[in-house]
């Protein structure tokens, strides 16, 4: 497995294009492994390539991309960032192996977290009709999506919570009858995209339909629960949307405490 970070020159027409369109971001991270098939990234039992685009600021826009191999983005260079400064020790991405960091998480162990993912839960408005999968658009409701007991057991991980003396509000505290998680937890909500765009069908370029998602980016803290789902997390990812930089969560350590 490899971690990989690439840089976006926003000033050049190809990377604002890029950035546009999630369809023709997802294709561009995909012609990093031109021997990949298409058929090969659907899988849900094994490594697959993940992707999530960091907005830090409008001049320093990152994507990021997990995958089993090592990628060769010598097209997004050419493309959108800057070629004239590539040389072959500095190709103009950075990718590393993966299996050090992966094989560093302890059960107990603290890390901060970035994650963007697109929230959704299954409903059915009429009895007997087919349910149908509707985004969170609350923060609340975006928070409870991550805080679900069964989502942090599965990916081997638990949000931390605040030290009791951190948190503004007085125990018991309730928003729409419970906890106010922004406050109970180590966890924020930022950077909602209301996202539309038409997807062209499999096998007939001539026909599309429209796709609509809802993506946020959650930033925290975690403890490490079970040290292999959470490897198995970082490397297939979590929820939706995985083909549109959905899913992929990335650890930092963090900053060592003052004496």
């Amino acid at each position: 497995m490899y971690l990989s970070r690439f840089r976006f020159n926003t000033a050049r027409p190809g990377a604002r294009r890029l950035l546009s369109s999630p369809q023709s971001l997802h294709a561009a991270v995909m012609s990093s492994f031109p021997h990949l098939l298409p058929s090969a990234n659907s899988t849900t039992d094994g490594p697959r390539v993940l992707w999530r685009l960091d907005r830090n600021a409008a001049a320093e826009v990152l994507v990021y991309v997990v995958s089993p191999d090592q990628p060769d983005m010598t097209h997004l260079v050419e493309q959108a960032g800057w070629p004239a400064a590539a040389t072959p020790e500095a190709p103009g991405w950075q990718s590393r192996p993966y299996a050090p960091f992966l094989n560093r998480l302890t059960e107990g162990s603290v890390w901060a977290f970035r994650l963007t993912a697109n929230p959704v839960h299954q409903i059915r408005r009429k009895p007997g009709e087919p349910t149908k999968r509707t985004a969170h658009l609350t923060t609340i409701h975006q928070m409870d999506w991550l805080l679900d007991e069964r989502r942090q057991e599965r990916g081997g991980f638990l949000i931390c919570e605040k030290p009791a003396d951190k948190r503004l509000l007085p125990a018991g505290t309730t928003h729409h009858n419970r906890p106010h998680h922004g406050d109970r937890y180590q966890l924020m909500v930022r950077d909602q995209r209301n996202l539309s765009f038409p997807k062209r069908q499999s096998g007939n370029a001539s026909k599309s339909h429209q796709v609509t998602l809802v993506t946020v980016t959650y930033d925290g803290r975690l403890t490490v629960t079970d040290p292999d789902r959470l490897r198995t997390t970082l490397t297939q990812g979590i929820g939706k949307a995985k083909a549109y930089g959905c899913g992929l969560m990335t650890l930092v350590p963090l900053p060592a405490r003052a004496e």
